[in-house]
């Protein structure tokens, strides 16, 4: 019987490749190598093309990181980080559903092998978990120079996602990190919380500027949400943001 379970990912949202650090794609790939899935969301302006060099780097980043990539127009990103955040957790899912059916089976079989009538119990069993496993998801949000006049979008983007999820019957828990930053790679925004309702309040006081160390920013993302494990802070976490 599967039990719910704890997905733990990093959303990274950016605009560019990194040009600072070690290599993102392998600070994903440790990354998830630790139980943590990064998805990535590339952001372009209307003036900008899809196929622009610099955001190819999304893809392998994601692919590294057992994730998803969307790379889209500014526009459309509120919509977007809905849409990658259910299509990671569901694919998540799916995965732990696959290591159950060998489990049983005593051998590897997707969900298109098994006999029609099960099927249809399996796809309820992936469904259910999504709506009552608990989630994690730590928001890095590339605040270099050239994504000042995107940061008001996701702002909004954030805040959407944070409603869309609160319907779910398992916990959320959210904390916000941007980069780079004047004083180290990756600054606070938003440490764990349930709902992040106070990032309008947050965003005015993000700075823009400077270089992308997108793969030591995504390596000390691991290390935060490895922490709130190893420090045991997530009932601390949730009773803070009951209290607030």
């Amino acid at each position: 019987m599967m039990e719910k379970g704890t997905l733990r990912q990093i959303l990274l949202i950016t605009d560019g490749c990194s040009n600072r650090g070690e290599s993102p794609v392998q600070c994903a790939k440790r990354a998830y190598e630790n139980g943590i899935t990064v998805n990535v969301i590339g952001i372009l302006d209307e003036s900008e093309s899809y196929v622009n060099h610099s955001l190819q780097e999304v893809e392998l980043i994601a692919e590294a990181g057992g994730g998803v990539s969307q790379v889209i127009y500014k526009e459309d990103l509120s919509r977007t980080v809905q849409a990658v955040t259910r299509q990671a957790m569901n694919e998540t899912l799916q995965g732990f559903v696959h290591k159950e059916l060998a489990n049983i089976f005593g051998t590897e079989r997707s969900l298109e092998e098994i006999e029609p009538d099960k099927r249809g119990e399996v796809i309820e069993v992936v469904e259910k978990l999504g709506e009552t496993c608990n989630l994690e998801v730590l928001l890095l949000i590339d605040t270099s120079a050239s994504m000042h006049d995107k940061l008001p979008t996701v702002k909004d983007a954030l805040f959407d996602l944070s409603l869309n999820l609160e319907a779910r019957l398992g916990d959320n828990l959210f904390a916000i990190y941007q980069y780079p930053t004047e004083h180290g790679t990756i600054g606070l925004i938003q440490d764990w919380v349930q709902k992040i309702d106070s990032i309008t309040a947050l965003f005015p006081h993000l700075v823009s500027g400077g270089i992308t160390p997108t793969g030591p920013a995504i390596r000390e993302a691991t290390e935060k949400l490895q922490a709130l494990h190893n420090r045991g802070e997530i009932d601390g976490a949730k009773g803070w943001a009951e209290e607030g």
